[in-house]
């Protein structure tokens, strides 16, 4: 079942790329701080690359003046992350986190299975809001949409 509006995210571990690959805990990411998190199944891909990505680069300056940080997180390594984030022009402060092996995706229960497009088991795509760790709006796309997890619905969403 995947996680619900009230419910406190999961212990996580992410790895982001600073002078080689480093761990980076769910705590230091979400602890005391405003955040929303957006999964995408693939750094690269088109709508993640053409649409979803560069909506939080654009309004990113209007998240941090409401006291909101940004994350992103895929089934990706750190290595491609930090590539993607670099050729997306992502701000400083935007997270860009890899779940290599999709633990905290599964955690979540918001993995999908994109073996079909040869992809393997991925994240679907979603965003969440969330206060010191607990999840206070969550956004979910069917599959093959992309509205209710932009930016501008999740500002929308939360205020």
């Amino acid at each position: 079942m995947a996680i619900q509006e009230g419910e406190r995210l999961p212990e996580a571990s992410f790895e982001v790329l600073r002078e080689g690959v480093q761990q980076v805990s769910g705590a230091e990411v979400f602890g005391g701080r405003k955040v929303v998190l957006f999964c995408v199944p693939g750094a690269f891909t088109p709508t993640c690359s053409a649409r979803h990505l560069p909506g939080y680069v654009t309004h990113f300056g209007e998240f941090k003046q409401r006291g909101i940080d940004i994350a992103c997180v895929a089934v990706n390594d750190a290595f491609v992350m930090d590539a993607w984030g670099k050729s997306q022009h992502v701000p400083e402060g935007l997270l860009m986190l890899a779940d290599g092996n999709g633990h905290f995706i599964r955690a979540l229960g918001l993995e999908m299975d994109a073996t079909r497009f040869g992809m393997g088991r991925r994240g679907k795509r979603f965003a969440l809001y969330a206060e010191d760790g607990v999840v206070r709006h969550l956004a979910v796309e069917a599959p093959g949409e992309f509205k209710v997890s932009s930016a501008e619905a999740m500002l929308e969403a939360i205020g």
